[in-house]
C-alpha cells in the first residue's frame, strides 16, 4: 500500500478546488442542491487562523481537510471540507487527514476541534466517533436543520 502524503496548500489552489468541487458534489447527490452553502472564504485557511490540508496517495491528490478559527476566545477550530475520493476510501486517508488537521489546529493553539455534518454521511459519522468525538449542540450554518449532527472533541 503506498504512503500518505500530507501536504498544506491554500485552499483556492487549483487541486484544492478541485477537491472540493468532489466534495461538494458529493454532498449534493447525499443531500440535494450545490451540497453545502456554508460561507467560506479562503482567507480562513491561512495560519495561524486556519490551514487547509490535502493527502495525496501515488502522487494522486485523493483527500483533503482544513480547519478555520472558530468564535471569539480563540481556543476552537471548526472542520471543514474534510472529503476522500471514492477509490481511496477505505485506505486510511480520512484517519491521516483527520489527524493532521488536529495537529495543525493544536500547534496554532486551538484546544478543540468541532464540526457538523448531515445524517447522511454514516461513514464520518462513526469515523468521527470512533476518533473520540462526541455529540454537541449543533452550531453553524445548518444548526436548524433535520439531520444536522454536530460534533466536538478536546485536541
Amino acid at each position: 500500500m503506498s504512503e500518505i502524503e500530507l501536504r498544506a496548500l491554500p485552499f483556492d489552489a487549483p487541486v484544492s478546488r478541485a477537491l472540493i468541487r468532489d466534495a461538494l458534489a458529493d454532498l449534493g447527490q447525499r443531500y440535494g442542491g450545490s451540497g453545502d452553502e456554508t460561507p467560506v472564504d479562503a482567507a480562513e485557511f491561512v495560519p495561524p487562523h486556519g490551514a487547509f490540508l490535502v493527502a495525496y496517495l501515488g502522487g494522486e491528490a485523493v483527500g483533503c481537510g482544513g480547519w478555520r478559527s472558530h468564535g471569539t476566545a480563540g481556543d476552537t477550530a471548526e472542520l471543514k471540507r474534510m472529503y476522500t475520493a471514492a477509490a481511496a476510501r477505505g485506505r486510511g486517508v480520512a484517519r491521516a487527514v483527520l489527524a493532521a488537521v488536529e495537529r495543525s489546529a493544536r500547534e496554532h493553539g486551538r484546544k478543540r476541534l468541532i464540526l457538523e455534518c448531515g445524517d447522511r454521511q454514516p461513514e464520518a459519522i462513526a469515523m468521527y466517533s470512533s476518533a473520540g468525538y462526541e455529540r454537541i449542540p449543533n452550531f453553524g450554518f445548518y444548526r436548524d436543520e433535520p439531520g444536522c449532527v454536530s460534533f466536538g472533541r478536546t485536541l
